[in-house]
């Protein structure tokens, strides 16, 4: 059984928890300002600055919806990983150093610098909390999905948990204490994914030619409720599944001994030459109601594995038709353009003190992800071989991999895994309720409010977002979190990007211009998401073909369309509305 309880890692996960908090309340008394909340001051040095980056953007995403989707398909997960790290580059070159120049607390700081725009207030609020919710049901599934193996708890359980955790440690630090959390776990998540990896290259390369290991798995949820797993009934109260472990390699070049260690380059080597299998699955519904899905092995080619184009999203790689293309070609817009529009990643250039902290925190940032994303490729294969997959969660590849070799590391890497939840969440949480007191009660409302009446409408408003993640997050237990983490990229890119680019190069730009622009790029990103087959089929319940159907928009990733139009619409309207004396000009 993948999911007995593990107490070792209980342990461990309760000894993180009690650090965090400890930090938290020891560090509250640095907050009582807006600025020690929202901004940590400014006090933060760049180095610490640098890899809480890293914490805060290895996210669940990163490390279990990575890990799970080159698990399940192979090359084109990290595919994934090389667009989220490509989007530093505009962080780095672009926005790094005029954002710390021209804000306070919040996005919409810089966008509104040199207007004062009720405007562009409202509008940029509502985007980043728009960002901000599509980012936290991720990490949300995620920590339900962590918990889950940990305790034996449902998953909605877990989600609770977390949650009340999180909200605990933003309430009673805000950014002093999310950012010593993500320093932590940015460190932690890092030099134990180098551990993982070294134990994948020594453990090398195993044939399982167990007959038994090559048939379908079938998971059935009857009318009533009870789910029967390959025909036995699971009992209520245990963990979501009980099939059998999976993943491995059925055969193997002649020229390798089966279990000798490989190195960074003979691991690729050996795989290439290998046969390996993939599990696919497919649902469908029995007269009497039942739900069944059935995931099935399919044999297949090592060197098939280590090229894009297997998971549907990248598709349009091989794929002929031009539908497919503009899909994959829109996804990698949005992970390119995403990253320097996100709102809590944003606003950690207002925690260093200068706009050249700024630039060395991006740089050590790079630094640390572009690491780990290299290791992601090897835990995520590793798992596709290790004989511990779960067929039914992705997002448990990398710490049921950790659990093939040993207890211990499964119990620390749970429990970083955690900390990567925690981090992001909190520093999601900061961003939201920076964008509800600073920009829509303080500016749009022009409440006026002391230094503590804002720090504790901040934390009131971390209470309210902190419960609707936990509600969305059980909500969508069952999507990969890296795929939805693309629709956050999409809605920021869409949203946020133009403005940002344009009133920083652009001398036309507009106070109308930008509302417009963040509110078109919102509201047709959010649109087509919602319309689209996949949303249609993972999240309404619509078969494939049926999806497919009665889908509205051509394609699923809206950013090859809502991008370009954000600039447009912002171009157009700038135009339309120049100052008498610009225009005359």
């Amino acid at each position: 059984m993948n999911y007995d309880i593990n107490i070792g890692a209980v342990i461990v996960f309760s000894a993180i928890v009690a650090f965090t908090l400890s930090l938290s309340i020891f560090l509250g008394s640095k907050a009582k300002s807006a600025s020690g909340f929202f901004a940590a001051g400014g006090n933060i040095h760049w180095f610490v600055n640098g890899v809480a980056f890293a914490g805060d953007y290895l996210s669940a995403a990163s490390f279990l919806g990575i890990c799970g989707m080159i698990a399940f398909y192979g090359y084109d997960g990290f595919l994934y990983s090389i667009g989220y790290l490509a989007g530093w580059v505009v962080a780095l070159f672009v926005v790094a150093e005029p954002l710390k120049r021209m804000g306070k607390y919040t996005f919409a700081d810089a966008l509104d610098s040199k207007f004062q725009s009720r405007g562009i207030k409202l509008s940029a609020a509502l985007s980043t909390l728009a960002v901000s919710i599509f980012y936290l049901i991720p990490q949300m599934v995620g920590a339900g999905v962590l918990v889950t193996p940990l305790f034996g708890l449902p998953h909605w359980a877990g989600v609770v948990m977390v949650g009340s955790v999180v909200i605990v440690i933003v309430v009673t630090a805000g950014m002093v204490s999310t950012t010593w959390v993500q320093f932590l776990k940015g460190s932690l998540l890092v030099i134990f994914s180098v551990v993982l990896t070294v134990s994948i290259l020594q453990r090398g390369f195993e044939v399982t030619d167990d007959p038994v290991a090559m048939q379908p798995q079938v998971k059935t949820v009857k009318p009533d409720g009870t789910v029967l797993i390959n025909g036995v009934v699971r009992e209520k109260g245990k963990p979501e599944t009980d099939l059998m472990k999976v993943g491995h390699i059925s055969k193997l070049p002649d020229d390798y001994e089966e279990g000798s260690s490989v190195g960074l380059l003979g691991f690729f080597d050996v795989l290439h030459d290998s046969e390996v299998i993939l599990w696919s699955s497919e649902k469908s519904e029995l007269d009497d109601g039942s739900k069944v899905t059935t995931y099935t092995p399919t044999k297949t080619a090592g060197s098939e594995i280590l090229q894009p184009g297997n998971h549907p999203a990248f598709k349009g790689i091989r794929s002929n038709k031009i539908r497919d293309k503009l899909n994959f070609l829109s996804l990698m817009l949005a992970l390119f353009c995403g990253t320097a529009s996100l709102p809590h990643i944003l606003i950690r250039y207002y925690t260093v003190k200068d706009q050249a902290s700024a630039r060395k925190s991006t740089i050590v940032g790079i630094s640390c992800i572009g690491f780990f994303y290299v290791l992601t490729l090897y835990m995520g294969l590793g798992a596709m071989t290790s004989g511990s997959m779960d067929v039914t969660n992705s997002n448990m590849a990398a710490p049921l991999l950790a659990k093939s070799f040993s207890g211990s590391l499964f119990a620390i890497i749970s429990a970083i895994a955690f900390t990567t939840v925690l981090g992001t969440v909190s520093g999601l949480i900061i961003a939201a309720s920076g964008a509800v007191v600073h920009d829509l009660l303080s500016s749009v409302m022009n409440i006026k409010m002391s230094e503590e009446s804002k720090v504790r409408s901040a934390k009131i408003a971390s209470i309210a977002v902190g419960v609707v993640a936990i509600i969305l997050g059980i909500l969508f237990k069952e999507m990969n979190v890296s795929y939805l983490v693309g629709w956050a990229f999409s809605v920021a890119a869409s949203a946020n990007l133009p403005s940002l680019i344009m009133v920083l190069f652009w001398q036309k730009t507009t106070k109308q211009g930008i509302t417009t622009a963040i509110m078109v790029g919102m509201v047709s990103s959010l649109a087509w998401i919602l319309l689209s087959a996949d949303t249609l089929q993972k999240v309404y319940g619509f078969t494939a073909d049926e999806a497919a159907q009665a889908a509205i928009v051509p394609f699923s990733q809206p950013g090859l369309i809502t991008i370009p139009l954000g600039f447009l619409t912002l171009i157009l309207v700038s135009l339309l509305t120049q100052p008498r004396d610009v225009a005359s000009k």
